[in-house]
């Protein structure tokens, strides 16, 4: 049968092995990666699957990452699959509004990103790394996804929040933002109201948190004080009606950037360390090239980050080996066609960078560590638009991808510069337990000063 030039859509290829009631439940909670490449395997680059009642549909590969990307908010909907945000970032900001009031609230975020911000972060991202440095001494061991989250919080939390909030890590604040990281949880994302104790602690946390925000932002009126930080752009923010932002509005902004800023980048800067430390002959490149840029004692700065491409390279790899976001979704609101198959309304559409990222026809080689794939003449990265997605895509994509990159370059070029690395112990396997997928902890390396004077200041 035909319709006008196109045939009649053909229905999802549905995953064999589910059960009734649950689906493919048991298989996804136990590791979900698994499941979904076995799917791929089986049935291509889209299929369908059940979690208890909930259908899914898995688009995977650049090409159906296309459809998945191309596709209007109108009918790929976010709003309506990560309201779970909304008891941490609050009320009226981010997926608790309309899209196009998302959208002026996330054009706020373009003065944060401008290149003469990232200037000032760079040298900042270089002062806190060098104070992290100098607080390990000699030589120790480091449960490094926890080390990474620190130094992340003090980077994201100086640059994005101000001066008082870094001051305030140490004295609440962190302990208060590691309860609202997990507060993103599986059980969040189906019913983020269930009074949990991971919940509890995240209610708890956030009241912390306004608290310390809005004594900040009391006494900055009161003192007139001014400051070039995101929280004064927001506080002087106004919106195409002329209407400024509430305190409530500003405070869960500056939550939704500091998420965006950080929890991902922590996880990435632990793989990145991770792999990097089994390395070796890639690893002596990299501090090669950071001696070449920074060899005269200079600081390390933006035009030097960006000059880093041996390093950004393996960061790059590490985004494609281990996504910290191993699946986004979107609601599907109206029927979506790829090829001659037509994803129903009421789908929960997915993309998997897990999954995608390790397609042999995509990636050489695709289980191997091998920066060198995003360099010239490979260019693997380049080969389509939608082949490296662990930052999203389209519309979506997020909007602090170099902040992140240039994070992580930053706080590994001191640290490698200052110490060497090993793991204590097998290289770990990723916690699907976490929203954002981390190694499971604790991961313990061993670091010792290395004894030769740095080409950093």
């Amino acid at each position: 049968m035909e319709n006008g030039n196109l045939k009649a859509a053909k229905a999802v290829p549905e995953l064999p092995g589910g059960w009734p009631l649950i689906g493919h439940l048991g298989a996804f909670q136990k590791d979900p990666v698994a499941m979904l490449e076995r799917g791929s395997r089986q049935l291509g680059d889209l299929y369908q699957f059940r979690l208890g009642p909930q259908s899914f549909a898995l688009f995977a590969g650049p090409e159906a990452h296309s459809a998945y990307f191309g596709a209007p908010d109108d009918q790929l909907d976010a709003k309506a699959v990560y309201k779970f945000t909304v008891p941490i970032f609050g009320r009226g900001v981010a997926y608790d509004v309309a899209p196009e009031v998302m959208g002026e609230q996330l054009g706020f975020l373009f003065p944060a990103l401008r290149e003469s911000a990232m200037e000032r972060f760079a040298r900042i991202m270089f002062e806190e790394s060098c104070l992290f440095a100098d607080s390990l001494g000699e030589e120790g061991e480091l449960d490094l996804p926890v080390a990474m989250n620190q130094l992340t919080v003090n980077i994201a939390s100086r640059c994005f929040l101000g001066e008082e909030v870094r001051n305030e890590v140490d004295a609440g604040f962190a302990a208060a933002y590691h309860d609202l990281q997990n507060g993103i949880n599986t059980i969040g994302f189906f019913l983020p109201y269930l009074p949990t104790p991971a919940h509890r602690k995240r209610d708890r946390a956030r009241r912390q948190v306004i608290e310390i925000f809005s004594r900040i932002m009391r006494e900055r009126r009161r003192s007139g004080a001014q400051s070039g930080d995101f929280m004064q752009t927001l506080m002087e923010a106004r919106y195409k009606d002329g209407r400024a932002l509430t305190d409530d509005e500003v405070i869960g902004l500056l939550l939704t950037t500091l998420f965006a800023g950080q929890h991902t980048s922590a996880v990435l800067a632990t793989w990145t360390g991770l792999e990097l430390f089994r390395a070796n002959d890639y690893l002596q490149r990299v501090r090669d090239e950071a001696q070449s840029i920074y060899g005269d004692g200079d600081a390390i700065s933006f035009a030097g980050l960006k000059r880093q491409s041996q390093l950004e390279n393996a960061v790059r790899e590490c985004e494609r080996l281990h996504p910290p976001l191993i699946i986004l979704v979107r609601k599907v609101l109206k029927p979506l066609r790829y090829r001659d198959v037509e994803v129903p309304a009421g789908t929960l559409a997915m993309v998997s960078p897990a999954v995608s990222h390790r397609l042999p026809e995509v990636f050489g080689d695709p289980d191997r560590f091998h920066p060198d794939r995003f360099a010239p003449p490979a260019a693997e990265g380049k080969q389509h638009q939608y082949a490296l997605v662990g930052f999203g895509g389209g519309r979506h994509r997020c909007m602090g991808k170099n902040f992140a990159i240039m994070q992580i370059k930053a706080l590994w070029t001191v640290l490698l510069e200052r110490f060497d690395f090993s793991l204590d112990g097998a290289f770990p396997a990723p916690n699907y337990g976490s929203w954002v997928t981390g190694p499971k902890e604790p991961c313990l390396v061993r670091y010792r000063r290395r004894p030769q004077v740095s080409a950093l200041p």
